[in-house]
């Protein structure tokens, strides 16, 4: 564990200002164990009745406020009840109307409780619709009776800033302003773990455990995940439980890489609903151009800032936008090409040679065949036209790999590309697939230029440009597909595929 105060070194302060406040963040990043334990600790000073309530279970009754203010006035007695001393706890919640239940029963703790009232409102944008707006207004209308006949302090805690709860009311999908909660005092994110401080909490395992990690392998664990304080735990919970459960024995970079890849390829619950996000208008329209390395254009500022509030993407220090971390790089393609490669047919695997190792120029014939076959039917099952030739490549290599090799993908705006890295026991093979779109240049040049850097390195001296020609008036794939040698600017060979 890492002190909650590091992390929210603002909350403490907005607390004892008595403050109104938010803290969005992504999920899994630890917010609710962070306001727990913060709340734990309020209480254990002797100043405050502080605790975290969870609004989720009145997410169910989006349109009837009475019935979901009292199935959370429900869940937080409960609540209440299992975290706070019985001199802290709650009275019997008063008699209200629907609309005013929450509002009231808020005003009746605080007027009964000895200390000051704070009260952390997790899950607060599972509610919406007309239970959003009544809750809101109810925080809003109560705030001036602070300290003494409303909590003292309150936070409203969840994915997004309160301009982004959805509401129905007026057409909108978006509340576009603070309002019905202009009483904030202000409005804090959560951010992932440094460096320093994932080094911090395996060192705490070895302290604990004997068990030691290589610098190597802690420098890893950081590189793979950006801190992102789920993927941290997750990773170290796979290498220390199921890899590497010998206490003797050090955990390498070599058993970080294996734990990455058994993390993806389990898709546990934060990943699958990362990529259950993919199919959001508002998140294709920033994902899509990303994987296809073009300009994100148009894309309103609010549908850029509504993904990196979901923990999807990043700000780079040079100030672009990237995906936010490389386990998220490696998941979200995945998720896309996994339509395509349910699509497959059956592939014999012609790319191996007598000793089962991967021959280059047998997988090279195996995908001309196969994309003159199936390519131009396999594109209708991609699901963003933007990058649909890639997602059947990767799908395709998805396939060569089975299990036994692994597929790593650099993909960035403005790069007008994607790269892959397909490793399968002693082989390595760097690919740049590109798409040659209406009214552009030929890819070629920029591509083996760009390719000569990806190959230089991965220290290899040969690798494969891949143009996915999407113009108008072309021949069929069938008879347009082709491969051809041609040579970087720095002399690394290179088979031009066609398709």
């Amino acid at each position: 564990m890492l002190p909650p105060e590091r992390r929210l070194p603002a909350v403490r302060a907005l607390v004892d200002d008595g403050a109104y406040f938010v803290l969005h963040a992504p999920r899994q990043v630890g917010k609710t164990t962070a306001l727990q334990t913060l709340a734990r600790a309020l209480v254990q000073e002797g100043r405050y009745a502080a605790v975290l309530l969870s609004m989720e279970v009145g997410a169910a009754f989006h349109h009837d406020v009475g019935a979901a203010e009292r199935a959370i006035l429900a869940s937080w007695r409960s609540t209440a009840e299992a975290r706070l001393p019985p001199e802290l706890q709650p009275p019997p919640w008063p008699d209200a109307v629907a609309g005013a239940r929450v509002g009231s029963a808020l005003a009746c703790w605080a007027r009964a409780c000895p200390r000051h009232l704070v009260v952390f409102l997790d899950e607060i944008d599972a509610l919406r619709d007309e239970t959003l707006l009544s809750v809101l207004r109810q925080l809003r209308s109560e705030h001036s009776n602070r300290p003494h006949d409303f909590p003292a302090s309150l936070a409203l805690v969840g994915l997004r800033d309160v301009r982004d709860y959805k509401i129905a009311s007026g057409g909108s999908d978006r509340l576009h302003t603070s309002s019905p909660f202009n009483v904030k005092a202000d409005s804090l994110t959560m951010r992932d773990f440094t460096e320093g401080e994932v080094a911090e909490l395996l060192t705490q395992h070895t302290d604990d455990t004997g068990q030691r990690f290589t610098p190597e392998a802690l420098a890893t664990v950081f590189a793979l995940t950006c801190g992102q304080p789920w993927m941290v735990n997750a990773l170290a919970r796979q290498l220390t439980e199921t890899l590497v459960p010998d206490r003797a024995q050090t955990i390498t970079e070599v058993d970080v890489r294996r734990a990455k890849e058994v993390l993806i390829a389990r898709n546990d619950t934060h990943l699958d609903s990362l990529a259950e996000r993919l199919w959001e208008p508002r998140v294709r329209a920033v994902i899509g151009p990303m994987l296809a390395g073009e300009m994100l254009g148009d894309v309103p500022a609010d549908d850029r800032q509504f993904v990196i509030d979901l923990g999807l993407v990043r700000r780079s220090d040079e100030g672009g936008l990237v995906i936010a971390n490389p386990i998220y790089r490696e998941v979200l393609p995945r998720a896309l090409a996994q339509g395509p490669q349910d699509s497959l047919p059956r592939i014999p695997a012609t790319w191996l040679d007598a000793r089962g190792e991967l021959d280059a120029a047998r997988l090279r014939d195996a995908f001309l065949a196969f994309w003159r076959q199936h390519g131009n039917a396999l594109l209708r099952a991609a699901p963003y036209a933007e990058v649909a030739a890639q997602l059947v490549m990767m799908a395709f290599l998805h396939r060569v790999v089975n299990g036994r090799g692994t597929l790593d993908r650099e993909y960035a705006i403005g790069t007008g590309r994607m790269d892959l890295c397909l490793r399968y026991g002693a082989s390595t093979l760097g690919i740049e697939l590109k798409v040659w779109r209406q009214g552009q240049r030929d890819p070629v040049p920029a591509g083996l230029a760009q390719l000569d850097a990806y190959l230089a390195g991965l220290g290899l001296t040969h690798g494969w440009l891949v143009v996915f020609d999407q113009r108008d008036g072309l021949a069929p794939i069938e008879e347009r597909t082709s491969c051809e040698d041609a040579v970087t600017p720095g002399g690394r060979g290179v088979w031009l595929i066609r398709g």
